[in-house]
């Protein structure tokens, strides 16, 4: 059975990930990076289980949607021709990661967080987003990503 503080570790987790590919981007460049993105998606999100449901943030048009590892690698580092929007979302020099859960869905062995997370930058810029993110828990324990749906927030 999952539960809140599965729930918690799993979405710091990602948020680790993404400072740790800002970082090694910074510190060691692009090659660098992809390798570290490689391993945080796949230990991340159940692409061994097929397709997953990724609408990454900053996303458009008829590459909107992403359900396969390479789709999601090109979004967080970019540097793929077949994804030439791709500018790399986990290359922002990204420092520090904070969420706010609106709601949590737990059953059995799925569970959907939604809520917020920010992203702040050695600049300090800000970045807000909303976020829903479902996960399975494998039969090695593991808690993966099978969907992950994220957008700007509604401005009036």
């Amino acid at each position: 059975m999952i539960n809140e503080k599965d729930l918690t570790d799993a979405r710091n987790a990602w948020g680790d990930g993404v400072i740790l590919i800002s970082k090694t981007y910074d510190e060691k460049g692009i090659d660098d990076a992809f390798i570290v993105a490689n391993k945080i998606l796949q230990d991340l999100y159940a692409f061994e289980l097929g397709p997953i449901l990724f609408k990454p943030t900053l996303s458009t048009g008829n590459q909107t949607f992403r359900s396969n590892l390479e789709g999601a690698l090109s979004y967080f580092v970019g540097n793929n021709k077949k994804y030439p929007m791709d500018d790399g979302f986990g290359i922002k020099s990204w420092h520090k990661f904070e969420s706010k859960t609106s709601e949590i869905f737990i059953e059995n062995d799925i569970a959907i967080w939604m809520g917020s997370v920010t992203l702040t930058n050695k600049n300090g810029n800000i970045l807000k987003v909303d976020k829903s993110l479902a996960y399975k828990k494998l039969p090695n324990g593991n808690l993966k990503i099978i969907l992950h749906h994220s957008s700007l927030p509604y401005k009036n």
